[in-house]
């Protein structure tokens, strides 16, 4: 390989700014939690990174060298497709916790969870 990722400092602090973005995205589309622990959706924000990624790529076309120019379009494309898989995850992972909850309350509420009927009472 005769280049190197980040050949000059410029090249790491705009590698720095595109994680900045991607880790954004990612958290509005609840891939990476808050630092509560919670995951947070706001799919406005999330396009917006991605815009800004799509922009910074079209502006710097043709200063880039191709190692960076494959990084910035792989991480644009791994962040496009999460988007459009979000809402269905976040939906996954919401019948999940609802499942969960469902599943806690027989433990915590035995009386009002859910429960099999294994021998009816008139038996």
């Amino acid at each position: 390989m005769d280049e190197e990722i980040f050949s000059d400092e410029g090249s790491a602090k705009l590698f720095q700014l595109i994680h900045m973005l991607q880790r954004s995205a990612l958290v509005h589309l609840g891939y990476i939690p808050d630092n509560t622990g919670k995951s947070n959706y706001n799919y406005g924000e999330a396009k917006a990174a991605i815009d800004i990624l799509v922009m910074l790529e079209e502006k710097t076309h043709g200063n880039l060298n191709s190692i960076e120019e494959k990084i910035l379009k792989g991480i644009i494309s791994e962040i496009q497709m999460k988007y459009v898989k979000a809402p269905a995850e976040k939906r996954a992972r919401d019948d999940a916790s609802e499942q969960s909850d469902i599943t806690k309350s027989s433990f915590t509420e035995p009386k009002e969870g859910p429960s099999e009927t294994v021998v009816s009472e008139e038996e």
